[in-house]
């Protein structure tokens, strides 16, 4: 094997790693943000991340109560921030 051959096959053994990792980082790099997230789909989990920090205080208002549904009042009810309307 000469010099040049030497410098051929080494330029092409170079090209695949970077064209492979290239491939690999396109595939497995928004498989790999999306693991970090608990979100199923929706698209909203900044704003979810965001409103969450601070706790949740319910609204015991009278005219609130009057326009909610049971199962909103119950996680309410359980310190929960609702998630049904």
């Amino acid at each position: 094997m000469n010099a040049m051959q030497k410098a051929i096959t080494g330029a092409a053994v170079a090209g695949s790693l970077l064209t492979g990792g290239v491939i690999g980082a396109t595939l497995a790099g928004p498989l790999g943000a999306s693991a970090a997230t608990t979100s199923a789909g929706t698209g909203t989990t900044a704003a979810v991340a965001a409103t969450s920090a601070a706790p949740f205080v319910s609204n015991e208002d009278a005219t609130h109560e009057a326009g909610e549904s049971a199962a909103r009042e119950a996680q309410e009810n359980a310190g929960q921030r609702p998630t049904v309307p």
